[in-house]
């Protein structure tokens, strides 16, 4: 009889430990991630009362697999468009908070008299909030709707990708075991450079990819074909240099920007659930209980200094973003908590044996502290605000009111602020990609074609040839591409201020262009050949083959920003058959109803959550189209017509007893559609003006007009030609008067 490996046994362990901890604190209504981490704690090498591990190793490698997936995840979570639309309070306040609780985690490290790089390793624990605990709580405190949270989870975003750089800098930095200022600069320079390049190549090829195999894209094959993606740009990022964790985030945030983004990631969260749990049980498993008693005054004092610290910090960035106090606290509050960015810099401290062995359960535990405390800290926003309000001198609470109202009503983007925007886009991105080729054929061509060939010279030439081919249209867009838009235009006629310095940055593109084609002759001939061909190739070729330059780099521009906003677009043309996801839905109203013998006029639902009422049923009476006059009684049954959404926001509202589905002898009520044309001569008239509602029993309910859709369109509204229109009512009066068959 053949005996199952270890591993296995192991696993089955650690999967039982979890499952039976997860149920019990889901019934505690307490975060499934401490589950885990107890989890672990139990069945770990540390704690003897329970069943114990015994292949570590193999553990900890599909813990490796668990943060692969974690980031990955997070990542298509990401998004670089978000990260470009957080906003201006968002990029103040999360690097001004950050940056303070690094110093702050560095100086308590000192304090405590540890080693430097415990310290550094500490500052960047406590610096990162935890996005999957605030995400749990503003769910369960029911915030989502609150203003404060959009700048929480801009924060987030912000907080993410300096988690992801701080993560390759610890690296550098524990390699090199000292503050190398040449080689951190280096590793930042790398890391911006490599990100800008497989973002603009993700973008330009994978949602091309996935468009052309789709029709063999079933679930699995997805699944298999997203696996695959990250697992590659991990190798990659591996034999750059750089950590899995960074490869598996930027191959999910550049999936996030694909049509297939949604449907990746909720085929990806069962095997996320999976591995997560181990990397969570794994984190569990190097916790050392006697070091958590022997270093409980560091645990405490570092749980208060990340409740205090990043409750003031994140409330002072947000105050000096222009956001208003009772904001600022709220936000401050809700990030009071580290979580699994903590975990993952503790365990990469410890991969490296960089950090002493009870930084780690330390971590720990302080998360584990500030995990339970976030749904209270949440609470205690409004009560810390109102005594800030009270006991802060009364100029200061002017003198905020006054800033944030004067950042609030900041109107637009300067005409200089645009089209600098523009030319750094231009310059950079053009500049990356002409680096990115010279690097690849210097690297890999020349060595190629010098073995292929007996001439060195010839091979190097045809390199250079090779290599003007493929940068001509960047170099094109880098040196002559025309800045376009009215912002440049304007700065433009102003003769007296802004056409110098317009000069200026054109100057400052074509040295560029000039100095990145010096450096690619300078890879292969002297520097007398390089700096005179610079000179003389670059005027020559972009002249004789501009025309073709120009087409090309417009059709590869083209190509890339078709596919960036792709997701936008196929949102936005959705099958006519599933209309915004809208439909008919019935509920029966209670007999408690606090609105009961209220007239829709009054209850305004259509104005509140952007629904309408089909119809209503009384006994054995049907009211079509209710006017809004009609008023809602016990055990009516009403047809309501939303989008999911919008029912969920409407339920809560009606406080019924359940939902009803419409019997089969409702059949002749339908949401059916017609389009404007000579036919029915709707053109020109407004909803109200067509008598939509006397001659169908219905109402309109939505209108597509240039593949824009207007849902629930107020009856001022006027039809134009080829409008496609939406009609809920009696089928067989919208066929006799709207439907020519």
């Amino acid at each position: 009889m053949t005996h199952i490996p270890q591993l296995i046994k192991d696993l089955a362990l650690i999967l039982g430990a979890a499952g039976v901890t997860t149920l019990l604190f889901k019934r505690l209504r307490q975060p499934v991630v401490l589950g885990y981490i107890i989890a672990g704690l139990l069945v770990g090498p540390n704690f003897s009362l329970f069943p114990t591990i015994s292949d570590i190793e193999g553990i900890r490698i599909w813990a490796d697999i668990g943060v692969v997936f974690l980031l990955f995840t997070l990542g298509l979570e990401f998004s670089f468009k978000k990260l470009v639309s957080v906003g201006g309070s968002a990029a103040i306040t999360g690097p001004f908070e950050i940056a303070f609780m690094f110093g702050l985690g560095y100086l308590a490290g000192k304090m405590f008299g540890w080693p430097v790089m415990d310290s550094i390793f500490l500052g960047g624990i406590i610096a990162i909030s935890s996005t999957t605990i605030i995400f749990r709580a503003f769910e369960e405190l029911e915030l989502k709707a609150k203003k404060f949270t959009g700048l929480v989870l801009g924060v987030l975003v912000i907080e993410d990708l300096i988690a992801i750089l701080m993560l390759v800098l610890l690296s550098t930095l524990a390699v090199s075991k000292g503050f190398e200022g040449k080689e951190m600069l280096f590793s930042v320079v790398k890391l911006g450079f490599l990100l800008s390049l497989w973002f603009l190549s993700g973008i330009f090829l994978l949602p091309t990819f996935l468009k052309r195999i789709s029709k063999w894209l079933t679930n699995e094959t997805l699944l298999i074909v997203a696996l695959a993606l990250c697992l590659g740009m991990v190798v990659l990022a591996d034999n750059v240099g750089f950590s899995a964790a960074l490869g598996a985030f930027i191959m999910g945030s550049i999936l996030s920007e694909t049509a297939q983004a949604e449907k990746i990631e909720h085929l990806v969260t069962p095997v996320k659930n999976l591995f997560g749990a181990i990397f969570f049980v794994s984190v569990g498993m190097l916790i050392n209980p006697s070091l958590l008693v022997e270093y409980a005054v560091p645990v405490i004092i570092l749980t208060l200094m990340v409740i205090i610290g990043k409750t003031v910090f994140v409330s002072t960035g947000a105050l000096l973003a222009g956001q208003p106090l009772k904001q600022a606290v709220q936000a401050g509050t809700s990030m009071s908590q580290i979580g699994e960015f903590s975990f993952i810099i503790a365990t990469l401290g410890l991969s490296l044996k960089v950090t002493s062995d009870y930084l780690y359960p330390i971590a720990v535990g302080v998360s584990v502290i500030t995990t339970f405390t976030t749904p209270y800290m949440m609470k205690l926003a409004d009560p810390l605000y109102f005594f800030l309000e009270k006991h802060l001198p009364a100029k200061w609470v002017k003198s905020i009111d006054r800033y944030s109202t004067g950042m609030q009503t900041i109107e637009g983007e300067s005409n200089w602020k645009k089209v600098f925007t523009a030319y750094i886009q231009l310059i950079l991105i053009n500049t990356v990609i002409i680096i990115a080729l010279i690097l690849l054929t210097t690297h890999y061509i020349t060595p190629f074609l010098i073995d292929r060939l007996s001439n060195a010279l010839f091979a190097k030439i045809l390199t250079a040839v090779i290599t003007l081919s493929a940068m001509a249209p960047f170099a094109w867009a880098l040196t002559v591409k025309k800045m376009k838009g009215t912002a440049y235009a304007t700065l433009w006629l102003d003769k007296k201020y802004n056409r110098g310095p317009l000069v200026l940055l054109e100057v400052i593109r074509n040295v560029i262009a000039v100095v990145l084609l010096g450096f690619l002759l300078r890879q292969l001939f002297s520097i007398s050949i390089a700096l005179g061909g610079s000179l003389i190739v670059m005027p020559v070729v972009l002249y004789i083959f501009r025309q073709r330059l120009e087409m090309f780099y417009e059709r590869i521009q083209t190509r890339f920003l078709h596919n960036l906003n792709q997701k936008e677009k196929e949102q936005q043309t959705q099958s006519y058959l599933s209309p915004w996801d809208v439909h008919l839905a019935g509920f029966t109203i209670s007999p408690f109803a606090a609105f009961a013998g209220k007239a829709l006029q009054e209850l305004a639902w259509r104005e509140q959550y952007g629904i309408n009422i089909a119809f209503i049923e009384r006994g054995e009476k049907i009211i079509y189209a209710p006017s809004r006059y009609e008023k809602l009684y016990p055990h009516d049954t009403i047809g309501v017509i939303a989008t999911d959404s919008q029912l969920q926001q409407l339920k809560p509202a009606l406080e019924m007893r359940d939902e009803e589905k419409f019997e089969e002898d409702k059949e002749n009520i339908a949401l059916m559609k017609i389009v404007v044309d000579e036919h029915n001569r709707l053109k020109e008239l407004s909803i109200r003006s067509s008598g939509i509602r006397e001659k169908t029993k219905g109402l309109v309910a939505g209108i597509e007009r240039n593949n824009e859709r207007i849902l629930n369109p107020v009856s001022d509204t006027v039809f134009e030609w080829n409008d496609v229109v939406w009609i809920v009512g009696n089928k067989k009066l919208i066929r006799e008067n709207y439907l020519h068959e």
